[in-house]
């Protein structure tokens, strides 16, 4: 009996591991790097790769930009990236490889690299309103042994101010104090010449 339950234990945790494999070659969010968490929390061992957002770094409300995720080096062999935008009011558009899952943009399967480099393209709809946010984009790259090791990630960011950006907002100068400033410190002068013509004019009386 305690043999079975061994051999069923140990069927439960493969189809778990293989589930979990096959998830994440079709995508996963969360990685992007905009909660702290990528993709080498799982993905380790391998040569860190490289990776960069390049795109346009302002938009006018309402206007849609055209961007690019890039990675270079790595295991260079397969990739895969996650892509997240920190506005609600954004909208990321899936190109090529990519595909939209909840509010960000996963792969659809590990896509090869070309001499050493792998792009992914997509686009970003800015919100109608003025605002600066910030694109996130992790990658991770693949030694293509459908395991996690041998692998290893990289996450990178990009601001995108729209129209006149978020308002920067100024504290309001600090309210004059009556017991000092200059109105008090201008009327000190006079009020002492006043009190020295009086203390003249009544010794010369007294004389």
């Amino acid at each position: 009996m305690r043999h079975l339950f061994r051999i069923a234990g140990v069927f439960a945790v493969s189809t778990l591991w293989s589930t979990s494999a096959f998830a994440t070659s079709t995508g996963i969010t969360g990685q992007s790097g905009k909660d702290g968490v990528m993709c080498s929390t799982c993905h380790k061992g391998g040569e860190v790769p490289t990776v960069v957002l390049e795109g346009p770094a302002t938009l006018e409300p309402g206007a849609t930009g055209q961007y690019t995720f890039i990675m270079r080096g790595g295991a260079a062999k397969t990739g895969g990236v996650d892509i997240a935008v920190d506005a609600a009011g954004a909208n990321l558009v899936a190109g090529t490889g990519t595909k939209k899952l909840g509010a960000e943009l996963v792969h659809t399967a590990p896509q090869d690299f070309t001499a050493g480099e792998l792009r992914f393209n997509f686009s970003l709809v800015a919100p109608s309103t003025d605002v600066t946010l910030k694109l996130f984009g992790a990658g991770n790259s693949s030694n293509a042994d459908k395991s996690s090791d041998g692998d290893r990630a990289a996450a990178t960011t990009l601001s995108v101010k729209v129209g006149n950006g978020t308002p920067v907002v100024v504290d309001p100068l600090p309210a004059e104090s009556d017991s000092g400033g200059c109105s008090a410190a201008g009327t000190a002068p006079v009020w002492g010449l006043a009190l020295a013509g009086l203390a003249m004019l009544r010794r010369r009386r007294q004389n």
